[in-house]
């Protein structure tokens, strides 16, 4: 498990972030024969920090700059990687386009916001990039025409970390960021995810999807129903941040899967899973027990269970199905979170992959 560090966190930035500052730097240099280093960018809440450049080239009709990105202490897998950007002039009136170098993807479904075809260049960020030409077009008395190609270094293959593949974007990373921060720990990247994964499953026309804890139950899931990848989200220890997006854009049928431990944390009203920020009450899984029919001493035990795998044990060589009981009020959960007109039901996965609990439709 990733532990924080026990100082106070320092933020980083997006790759958003440093796709302007580059951009910046790159139009810069076309427009005075200069390379600004370190340039400053002003991102969409005031904030004004400053990046070195990596590279810088200019050459006729264009110019090339590189930021490292940093994302401070978060772990971001896009942490370290070089984002380069290539600014070239335009023809007069055609704006500021957007290209995909290498390592950076392109939308091929829908759902995301933006147009399948387009380079993975979130509107945000793009924003920024636009609002950057336009201020040194203006100081200069520059018309503002640019295309602007971002490539990252590696990118293809960090994207096979991500969920940009099953998301639909091939050949690369996102630009990314809202805000252009990257606060550590925020895991807003990996709920962002989701809430794309939603938005390409829905926009995909599929009725049915599945949130997943892990690998493991992911793969069961999918055997259980026959359910195609983008119709999967990889929701992790955020059954929160899945079920209140789908409670306000709903689909018609929602699956749940996970393993004992993190359902049945679920099942006691958490929303979010995680080790650091919820625990498996025992004596209420005692009570769930004792509510089986399980003797005075069983009841005892469980609730000196130092594990939920324990004390899943002790109820499966007792012949209580605690597992089904604990899928149960996990779906009474979820159904209280959803609000909506979405049906609901609950797998719970063993270690091999067995579907030991089930409850819902």
């Amino acid at each position: 498990m990733t532990r924080k560090p026990d100082r106070p966190l320092r933020k980083g930035w997006t790759t958003g972030a440093c796709a302007t500052a580059a951009a910046r730097a790159a139009y810069g240099a076309l427009l005075s024969g200069d390379f600004s280093d370190p340039v400053t960018i002003t991102l969409p809440r005031g904030e004004r920090p400053r990046f070195a450049l990596a590279h810088r080239r200019l050459g006729a009709g264009f110019a090339e700059a590189a930021v490292v990105k940093d994302a401070g202490d978060d772990p971001d897998v896009t942490h370290g990687a070089v984002v380069s950007v290539r600014v070239e002039l335009a023809a007069p009136g055609a704006g500021v386009e957007f290209r995909a170098g290498s390592g950076v993807g392109t939308a091929t479904l829908p759902g995301l916001p933006i147009a399948v075809g387009e380079p993975a260049i979130n509107p945000a960020p793009r924003r920024m990039m636009r609002e950057a030409i336009a201020a040194l077009a203006a100081d200069h008395g520059a018309p503002g025409d640019v295309v602007i190609t971002i490539s990252i270094d590696g990118g293809e293959a960090l994207a096979g970390k991500t969920w940009n593949p099953r998301l639909g974007i091939h050949g690369g990373l996102s630009i990314l960021g809202t805000t252009g921060i990257v606060l550590p720990y925020s895991c807003s990247a990996w709920i962002h995810s989701i809430h794309s994964g939603i938005d390409v499953a829905r926009a995909s026309g599929f009725d049915h999807v599945a949130g997943s804890t892990g690998k493991t139950s992911e793969a069961a899931v999918k055997a259980h129903y026959g359910l195609e990848d983008p119709a999967l989200l990889d929701m992790g220890d955020f059954a929160g941040g899945l079920l209140k997006y789908l409670r306000r854009n709903p689909v018609p049928w929602l699956t749940i899967a996970g393993g004992f431990a993190k359902l049945t944390k679920l099942a006691q009203g958490h929303l979010d899973l995680h080790s650091s920020r919820s625990a498996v009450d025992f004596d209420d899984l005692a009570g769930m027990i004792d509510g089986l029919g399980a003797n005075l001493d069983l009841v005892s035990r469980l609730r000196g269970a130092n594990t939920a795998y324990q004390a899943l044990t002790l109820a499966e060589q007792a012949g209580l199905r605690l597992a089904d009981l604990v899928a149960r009020r996990a779906r009474e959960t979820a159904l209280a979170t959803l609000a909506g007109e979405t049906r609901c039901d609950v797998l719970v996965v063993a270690r091999d992959g067995a579907v030991i609990g089930h409850a819902g439709p």
